[in-house]
């Protein structure tokens, strides 16, 4: 006789049974997204990548087995993404010219499948894009020392429509992404927030010549010490100057810490502003 075909069968249709389960659950989270979204009203703030990179922390710490924990974020994200649509308008503008479609593919597997996404041919615009709300978020490539003509200049300002740096991607793993192994940032226009473990971004405005081993020695000595530098010099090499520093730890815009490097910079005309940061990305096997 052949091998009988019942537990094949109630196996699959518990998975028919799990899958209803899911299906259940999934439709229920929309509608709790929805009453989220009515409770915060018009104008509310609906992205919000730190709540997002907590999340996907937290079924990262307890998940196990053999499915993939890549998958399960790429899971997340997609829903992530779908679910925020619901709260309001979202678009993309990504920096992705012909020779640097990476860029392209990483914002779609980070912000799934469905959100509308915009290719434009150069980081500025990706900035231009957000501050005139023709895009919720710009991608924009993560700085290097020899970029000639940083982006992130345009984000050292104090006006209320200058984008600010609210995540790092890939977040989960470089799943798909062609030729392009440098890490983007995504930009918008909404506050960085603590999440446990993150890297905030500080655009600081020297009118005077510092050299950089000394200007490194006064970040540390008020507890702000450098693990990224980028310098762009408005004229020439002695002339004012502008420097990305990011620093390990979630730095807000009173801080003390900011007061105290003026303070230490004495003579040296400066300004220094938050220009965002982002949840450290996870560190998947």
């Amino acid at each position: 006789m052949p091998p009988s075909k019942a537990p094949l069968e109630d196996l699959r249709r518990e998975i028919d049974q799990i899958d209803n389960q899911l299906h259940d659950l999934l439709m229920r989270r929309a509608q709790v997204v929805e009453r989220i979204g009515a409770a915060k009203g018009p104008g509310g703030i609906f992205l919000r990548p730190g709540r997002e990179a907590v999340i996907l922390r937290r079924l990262m710490a307890r998940h196990t087995g053999s499915f993939p924990a890549g998958v399960v974020v790429r899971i997340w994200r997609e829903m992530i993404s779908a679910l925020t649509r619901l709260q309001g308008p979202f678009a993309v503008a990504v920096y992705a010219p012909e020779d640097r479609r990476g860029f392209w593919d990483v914002a779609r597997d980070h912000f799934g499948s469905f959100v509308p996404m915009t290719a434009v041919n150069s980081p500025v615009a990706a900035v231009r894009a957000v501050s005139e709300g023709t895009a919720t978020v710009g991608i924009v490539p993560y700085p290097a020392e020899d970029d000639a003509d940083p982006w992130w200049r345009f984000l050292v300002s104090g006006d209320v429509r200058t984008p600010r740096v609210v995540a790092r991607l890939p977040f989960g793993g470089r799943g798909n992404a062609r030729g392009e192994d440098r890490d983007a940032l995504a930009i918008g226009l909404i506050p960085h927030e603590p999440t446990g473990d993150d890297r905030t971004l500080l655009g600081i405005e020297l009118g005077g010549d510092l050299s950089r081993g000394r200007f490194k020695d006064m970040l540390e000595s008020v507890g702000l010490p450098a693990v990224g530098f980028c310098t762009w010099h408005a004229r020439d090499l002695h002339g004012a100057s502008v420097h990305l520093v990011e620093v390990a730890d979630f730095v807000d815009p009173q801080d003390p810490r900011l007061s105290a490097l003026v303070e230490r910079l004495g003579d040296i005309p400066a300004r220094v502003n938050t220009i965002g940061g982002y949840a450290v990305p996870l560190r998947l096997p």
